[in-house]
């Protein structure tokens, strides 16, 4: 999920919208309330959290590291000033990248990926066991073959493999896919994608990969 900081409603909405469009969950903060919200969110909304997207604020310079201190998840700032001092100003305070209007959301989105993977030190691609998931939006693969899938299920198949040899909870894994705000689609929505995503794993390996306990979650244990 994208988190869009801006103290202009229309800013955030028209954001949120243009994410929506390439399948990407957003929701809009205003700065003063996104202070008291990063502080006080639960672990697992922040770790459901891709990228901070701060725009126009007074708090702009201070928002990084409040962020910090909950995330790192990849913080990138819009600048309205096209002015070198005014993109210094921004890295000073501690952000990851700084962007220019007008900006592509896909755009933004490439930025983020490239920011994570830096942060990580890892490749494009994430191994566990004979599936290997890329982080660019392509199809995984399964022992060499692209497995196509539908987006959700790319996406929890992705988030698990991100989590795994940890258990998540149906809670964690709306969040990421879905959004911590979506109020129009109900959370039991991701106990039938998961379904569909086993039956289509199991055809394909003769087993399933994905290990599910009530009321613990689910998780991929491969090393």
């Amino acid at each position: 999920m994208i988190v869009v900081v801006d103290e202009r409603k229309l800013v955030k909405d028209g954001y949120t919208a243009l994410f929506g469009r390439e399948g990407i969950p957003s929701t809009g903060f205003d700065p003063a309330e996104f202070g008291e919200w990063v502080n006080t969110a639960a672990d697992s909304d922040i770790a459901a959290i891709e990228a901070f997207l701060i725009g126009q604020a007074e708090s702009t310079h201070e928002l990084p590291r409040a962020i910090r201190d909950r995330s790192q998840a990849p913080v990138i700032a819009v600048s309205d000033h096209h002015s070198l001092d005014a993109t210094l100003a921004l890295f000073d305070s501690g952000v990851d990248d700084v962007v220019r209007k007008p900006v592509h959301p896909r755009e933004i989105l490439a930025r983020a990926a490239a920011i994570r993977r830096r942060l990580s030190v890892l490749t494009h691609f994430t191994d566990a066991g004979p599936i290997r998931v890329f982080s660019d939006g392509r199809d995984p693969e399964v022992s060499g073959e692209v497995f196509p899938l539908p987006r959700r299920e790319r996406r929890i198949l992705e988030y698990l493999i991100a989590n795994r040899g940890r258990r998540v909870s149906k809670a964690q894994i709306f969040n990421a896919i879905y959004g911590i705000f979506d109020e129009e689609v109900e959370e039991n929505v991701v106990e039938s994608h998961i379904s569909k995503l086993r039956k289509k794993l199991r055809k394909k390996l003769s087993f399933d990969p994905i290990d599910s306990k009530r009321f613990l979650g689910y998780c991929i244990d491969w090393a």
